[in-house]
């Protein structure tokens, strides 16, 4: 059922993925083909933010900062899963992998990679306070909107 909360909860981590893939861009290696990363990233930030902050909301300040911070590490779960399977299937088409399997665990290589170069500290610091605040933004529209 649609709410003001998912609504709002949808927009701003819609919202804050763009802004964090965006700052995630400098970190890659130089020369790399991004096509529509930040836009990509945006929709899983919309669907994360409906998914999961959207029915939590209204329960709390407290309760949204922390929903607002796992929809956050959600989100970027979903985004490492998504753009390492999509790297993989690049080499895959390279012959990179001599079978299925190894494509397979290629796919969580890819993701560590990724993980790894994520863990700058401006790229966290928007992911987790535009969390917090885009958790009680969608508090707010619960709040208001009943």
């Amino acid at each position: 059922m649609p709410t003001a909360a998912k609504l709002f909860a949808a927009f701003a981590f819609a919202v804050l993925a763009f802004f964090a893939a965006e700052i995630f861009k400098p970190h890659m290696p130089e020369g790399t083909q991004f096509g529509y990363f930040s836009f990509v990233s945006a929709l899983i930030g919309l669907v994360a933010g409906w998914r999961v902050m959207g029915p939590e909301a209204g329960r709390g300040n407290w309760q949204a900062v922390n929903t607002g911070v796992k929809t956050s590490a959600v989100m970027v779960g979903l985004a490492l899963l998504i753009f390492s399977t999509y790297e993989m299937l690049l080499l895959a088409f390279r012959p990179a992998y001599k079978g299925p399997m190894e494509a397979v665990v290629g796919i969580f290589d890819i993701g560590v990679e990724f993980f790894r170069t994520m863990l700058a500290w401006d790229v966290l610091v928007v992911l987790i306070i535009g969390g917090a605040l885009a958790g009680l933004l969608s508090e707010w529209a619960a709040r208001r909107w009943r």
